[in-house]
This record gives structure tokens, C-alpha cells and sequence, in this order.
């Protein structure tokens, strides 16, 4: 072993002794910032990971958009089905209407599908809580959990569907009824927003609501396992007519994903100076111990030692304060992910309750999915930081002059 580095081990783990002080501080700093940029990365990435889930299981990984309502025509089934990595898609017709029941009226987003065709796009039966899908017909619809709980209304209840076209019909002196329809079934996805606004129902009825006819909005696709989404975009883009236009889930929502990423790297950012703080307090510390072992260096360039192996055995020190504190963080950290959602309903029985953290927060459980990529950024930032603090304290030590280091009182 080089001495440098058995002299950097000694130094930090005496023997004989029990772990300095210094060491324990040091490694509990860097610690604590690797625990708390894996804990934030991995919970953002969560919640990034359950809304790309929930996305892709009621749109599908790429929606066909229409320019303007536009005609199933064979044309574009047959584009769709030319692509080989769509696995099976189905048209779709959406808008927002009130719905009505007992006086209590909501302004839910209403989704029309194909009833023989949706099951192979979107796994809708996983998320229905109460009722069956081979219940809706044209005269039925299912509401989200939270939007049939603030109605008050269960399966078998009737509700009205007042919608746009009611009012273009009052334009020309015409008088349409609302549309009284059947509950015929409950989903909960785990999002407040879908699950308080969301209405399905079949695609004649949302045809008939919004006076389409024949007309949809576009087609949720499914695509095979393994395939790419961009590559699948471009080559159904290719292949549509230009009245329609294919998006990827993440183009669908890109706005959306655009604020969750940058709310992201803000907070990874602005956790690094967690570790930054800690690296400091190593520059700090070691200093100390250059000042305080002077004629120990001395003593060492006396004997031969070079100026660079001086100095590397200070960037060793650093090393592994670094290489400690980050296996340190992860246990920390991994320990954390593991009882976030115990952590988070204690904390929240003492501010603001379950409850409440549901409404504004939008979920019932704290998600958590950790990148691999992410943690390799985090261990070798942490790693090079507490390195690189050691550079100061190895330089000031490579600069002593072995004679004056021996007068050093």
C-alpha cells in the first residue's frame, strides 16, 4: 500500500482510538446531502413515473389528434394499422358539459370511446371501483370516484347532461332538453384532478352531446411492448392525412412535463449545496490538521516524501470522507424511500392532515421511483465534491518547506 494512502487511513481511523470526531462530522455531512438529493430525486421521479402511468393508461403512449373534428374514414384506420408498431388503437370524442344530479351540478371533462374497441387500448375495468363496463351503453355513464361522491350519487342513479350544443340550439330559437342518463359504473386512477372531473360514456353519446355525428376527436393508441413512442409518431405523421396529427404521450402533455422537470432540477440543484456546505467543512477541518501536524509534514519531506505525495495524502482523506459519507446517504436515503408514506401521514397528523394533503398534493400515497442514472449522477458528485476538498489543505501541505515545517513551533 503507498503511503500516502496508509497515512490518510491512520489519520482518519486512528487505531486504538475510537473514530474521531472530525471523521464522524465529516461523514454525517456528506451523508446528509446524498440522503436528501436521492429522497427528493427519487420522490419527483415518482411523481413524474405515476402521472407518465396514469397518462399512458387513459390516452395511451400516442394520441391522434384532429386538427378539427374529423371522419374515421378508412383511409386513416388503415395508416394507423400499416404502422407495425401499433398494437391496437380507438377513436375517441371529448369535451366538458355540467352534470347534474338532485340540483348539484359539476363541470367534468366527458370522454367518448369506442366500447368494442377501448378494452385493447385502455385498461379502464382495473381502475372501476363499483359497476361493470359491459353495463355502459349509449344510455349510461361512469364517473370518477371523486365527482360521484361530491354529487352524491351511486351506480343505478340518473344524472343530466347539459352540453354545448344546447346553447348553439338556443341561438337559432330551438329548445334541447338535457340528457338524463344512467350510472352504471365508478373509477378511481389515484389522481385527484381525474378522479374528481373525469365522465366516460360511449362514443355515440358524446357524438350526440356535442352534435358530431359521425365526427371524432382523434384515436388513443397503444402501442407493442418495447416499441418506441417518437419512432411510432414519426412514422404514423408519415403516413396520416394532414387534417390529423400524432403526439406522443409526452408531446400530449408537454407542458405539464416541461413545469415537473424544471421543479425537478431545481430542487436537485439547489440540494447540492448540501453537499457543496459539507465539502467545505472537509477544506475547513483538514486545513486545521495541516496547521496543527506542520512539523509531521516536515518530518515527511525531510525523509524523502515528495510535495505531490504530501498533498495526495490529504486528497485521500477527502476521498474517502466522500466514499463513506455517500454509502452512508444511500442506507439513509434508500431507508427513507422505504417508510416515506409512514413519514409522511406522521407529519401530516401534526400540520395539516391526510386529508388535506390529498386535496392540494393530488395523491393518496407519496410516489417514489428511483433512476439508476440518477443515483450515479448523485454518488459521483459527492464523491469528486468531497475530493476536490481536499485540494486546498493538500496544496497549502505540498507548499511547506521541510526545513521551515521543522522549526515550526
Amino acid at each position: 500500500m503507498p503511503w500516502p494512502l496508509y497515512l490518510a487511513l491512520k489519520q482518519l481511523f486512528p487505531s486504538g482510538r475510537r473514530l474521531p470526531f472530525f471523521t464522524i462530522i465529516s461523514i454525517m455531512g456528506v451523508g446528509l446531502g446524498v440522503a436528501l438529493m436521492l429522497v427528493s430525486t427519487s420522490v419527483m421521479g415518482g411523481f413524474g413515473h405515476q402521472i407518465k402511468q396514469m397518462i399512458i393508461d387513459t390516452q395511451g403512449e400516442v394520441q391522434i389528434r384532429g386538427r378539427r373534428p374529423m371522419e374515421a374514414t378508412e383511409a386513416v384506420e388503415s395508416a394507423i394499422a400499416q404502422v407495425p408498431a401499433v398494437a391496437a388503437a380507438a377513436p375517441y370524442a371529448q369535451g366538458v358539459v355540467m352534470l347534474e344530479y338532485e340540483h348539484h351540478p359539476a363541470f367534468p371533462v366527458i370522454q367518448g370511446f369506442d366500447l368494442e374497441r377501448i378494452r385493447q387500448v385502455i385498461p379502464l375495468e382495473r381502475y372501476l371501483t363499483a359497476g361493470a363496463l359491459d353495463d355502459l351503453d349509449d344510455d349510461s355513464v361512469i364517473l370518477s370516484s371523486l365527482l360521484a361522491e361530491s354529487l352524491g350519487v351511486g351506480v343505478g342513479g340518473k344524472v343530466s347532461i347539459y352540453s354545448p350544443l344546447m346553447l348553439e340550439r338556443m341561438k337559432r330559437n330551438e329548445v334541447l332538453l338535457p340528457r338524463e342518463v344512467r350510472v352504471a359504473g365508478i373509477f378511481r386512477i389515484g389522481h385527484q384532478q381525474l378522479d374528481s372531473s373525469t365522465v366516460i360514456c360511449s362514443l355515440r353519446l358524446m357524438q350526440d352531446l356535442y352534435g358530431l355525428q359521425q365526427l371524432i376527436h382523434g384515436y388513443n393508441v397503444r402501442l407493442k411492448p418495447g416499441a418506441d413512442p417518437d419512432a411510432a409518431v414519426a412514422a404514423l405523421d408519415a403516413l396520416l392525412p394532414p387534417v390529423a396529427q400524432a403526439l406522443t404521450w409526452f408531446d400530449a402533455n408537454a407542458d405539464f412535463q416541461a413545469v415537473l422537470s424544471f421543479e425537478r432540477n431545481m430542487i436537485f440543484f439547489l440540494l447540492t449545496f448540501i453537499v457543496v456546505v459539507a465539502a467545505f467543512s472537509i477544506t475547513s477541518s483538514l486545513l486545521v490538521t495541516v496547521v496543527r501536524k506542520t512539523r509531521e509534514i516536515g518530518l515527511l519531506g525531510a525523509m524523502g516524501g515528495r510535495a505531490r505525495s504530501v498533498a495526495a495524502c490529504f486528497c485521500f482523506q477527502g476521498l474517502f470522507i466522500g466514499a463513506g459519507g455517500t454509502v452512508a446517504g444511500l442506507g439513509l436515503g434508500f431507508l427513507l424511500l422505504h417508510y416515506r408514506n409512514a413519514l409522511v401521514q406522521f407529519i401530516a397528523s401534526f400540520t395539516m392532515g391526510q386529508e388535506v394533503f390529498v386535496k392540494f398534493y393530488q395523491f393518496s400515497n407519496l410516489p417514489a421511483h428511483t433512476e439508476p442514472k440518477d443515483v450515479v449522477i448523485i454518488v459521483v458528485f459527492s464523491i469528486i465534491a468531497s475530493t476536490l476538498a481536499g485540494l486546498i489543505p493538500a496544496w497549502r501541505a505540498a507548499r511547506l518547506k521541510p526545513v521551515e515545517a521543522l522549526r515550526s513551533e
